[in-house]
């Protein structure tokens, strides 16, 4: 007869709400595959060595579970990034950043200035079918992708943005990249995703924005050079399709700007 008392209770209650929060977090960040494969895993595990007690089998599986962690890291490494990556940018953490944010100098906060010339310039390229590709930093810095461009450094304006994407322009392949309110770098190069479900129809600036989504929090913007669509990379998850009311919303949304009252 098993005898379950208070404090196993208390523990169940514990191992259950982690487990709950870990799941809304991976599927947030489109790591959940990860989380029902360690979990089946773990599940197999107990039941033969715990339960069952089959000494083979239990020996193997133990053995295995002293490595799994290392060989979970090298075979899902982007994955885990991008675990990571939601973890360290879930909403339950916010009230940490505005603690330690709260000395910052008020220029820091970034204002509806910066997200509508960004809009008014996606509105205008989408109108005459300019490819174009933005990056909006957040929380992880993004130098390393900065550098594989041309720094520029700017304060954002619709009308130089325009011209960055002109067909013209040296720099309309690559990415832009805006942080702190300034147009950092352009003609960047960025990581593209491999992830299947991408529909075939989208090009390489989709994929790249979707790459760097899934490495990075960054908010990606892209502009098709077909179909005048704009669509939106953000937490692992490509957006097509999306009009200047909605592209308005989840920029303000990401960039922690309030929208304007209607």
């Amino acid at each position: 007869m098993i005898n379950i008392g208070i404090r196993d209770i208390f523990d169940i209650a514990i191992v259950a709400l982690l487990l709950f929060y870990l799941y809304k977090i991976m599927k947030e960040s489109g790591t959940i595959n990860i989380f029902f494969g360690v979990l089946s895993f773990i599940v197999v595990w107990v039941v033969t060595s715990q339960i069952l007690e089959l000494k083979l089998i239990g020996t193997i599986l133990d053995q295995f579970m002293g490595i799994g962690l290392l060989v979970l890291v090298i075979l899902f490494q982007d994955q885990i990034k991008r675990f990571l990556v939601a973890l360290g940018d879930h909403k339950r953490w916010h009230f940490m950043k505005k603690l330690f944010h709260h000395n910052l100098p008020a220029g820091h906060d970034r204002t509806r200035k910066e997200v509508l010339p960004i809009v008014y310039a996606c509105m205008s390229m989408s109108k005459s079918r300019t490819g174009a590709l933005i990056v909006i930093a957040r929380e992880m810095p993004l130098e390393r992708y900065e550098k594989s461009g041309d720094i520029i450094d700017a304060d954002i304006n619709t009308r130089l943005i325009e011209n960055i994407f002109f067909k013209n322009s040296p720099l309309h392949d690559g990415a832009m990249i805006i942080d702190k309110g300034r147009i950092k770098a352009a003609g960047c190069i960025l990581p593209v995703s491999h992830d299947r479900n991408v529909p075939r129809s989208l090009g390489l600036r989709h994929r790249s924005a979707l790459g760097i989504a899934q490495a990075t929090d960054a908010f990606a913007i892209v502009v098709s050079e077909e179909t005048g669509n704009i669509s939106v990379a953000y937490r692992g998850t490509l957006s097509t399709r999306l009009s200047s009311a909605d592209l308005e919303q989840r920029l303000c949304q990401a960039m922690n700007v309030e929208e304007k009252q209607s």
